[in-house]
């Protein structure tokens, strides 16, 4: 089982995910694997009746949605073991490279002492199944960073122009 959070509560999910050669439904949000977009991307992007959202496994490079971010409404990124770091990453390049606007979506095996990560990289929304970390999220236990070691999202301005200069958050 798994519990969306949204700015730090719980939110409905209303996304629904495709598996493999499942059909997709009308009238419904979908998130689609990579393989399953670049097979079916016209069709999917031609949707009127529900938006669209690619997962994207840790391997997959982000280059091959990059043309088609404009009319993505998600990018959900998978974590599938806690000590894989690597969409981390592809978090800051939609946001930063890519200016995607749309929800970043971190699922998979999330621990409470990512979540602040996860905020600082552009994640806006966690779908979690570590029982403990919903259960401590759902709580209120906010494992959140008072000070930086790096710039991260905020501008080298608020520090003097020293992007290096350690700073509180």
């Amino acid at each position: 089982m798994s519990t969306l959070f949204k700015n730090g509560a719980v939110a409905e999910d209303t996304w629904v995910t495709i598996e493999g050669e499942q059909p997709i439904p009308n009238g419904s949000d979908v998130i689609v694997s990579l393989d399953v977009f670049k097979a079916n991307r016209d069709t999917l992007l031609a949707r009127n009746d529900g938006s669209v959202g690619v997962l994207l496994e840790p391997l997959e490079p982000i280059e091959d949605i990059a043309d088609d971010l404009s009319s993505l409404a998600l990018v959900s990124l998978n974590f599938p073991s806690f000590a894989d770091g690597t969409s981390f990453s592809k978090a800051r390049l939609l946001r930063d490279r890519h200016g995607f606007e749309g929800e970043v979506r971190a699922v998979g095996d999330i621990r409470i002492d990512q979540v602040a990560f996860f905020k600082r990289c552009g994640c806006d929304a966690l779908l979690v199944t570590h029982q403990p970390t919903i259960d401590a999220i759902v709580e209120g236990k906010d494992p959140s960073i008072h000070l930086y070691y790096q710039p991260a999202l905020q501008d080298a301005a608020s520090n003097g122009g020293k992007k290096w200069t350690r700073r509180s958050a």
